[in-house]
């Protein structure tokens, strides 16, 4: 079996792309096992809220130009 130094090293010299999806399941398994039922609840009826209030209106979208406009703007404020 291979170290852990082994695995690294040979990690390290895939292309970008291939580490990049070695990194993101290595993630996804540190959040195994950790889901909390009554949380996944309250974000399911969260989104589900949202979802509604978009569809009928009762909230309006912001384009992510402007959304990212306000928050470079508001970053530029605190430096």
């Amino acid at each position: 079996m291979a170290t852990k130094e082994d695995l690294l090293s040979d990690v390290l010299r895939l292309p970008q792309e291939e580490r990049a999806e070695v990194a993101h399941k290595l993630l996804l398994s540190l959040e195994e096992g950790t889901e909390d039922p009554e949380a996944q609840a309250e974000w399911s009826a969260e989104l589900e809220r949202r979802a509604r209030e978009v569809l009928d209106g009762s909230v309006k979208t912001v384009p992510w130009d402007q959304v990212e406009e306000r928050i470079r703007a508001r970053l530029g404020q605190r430096r």
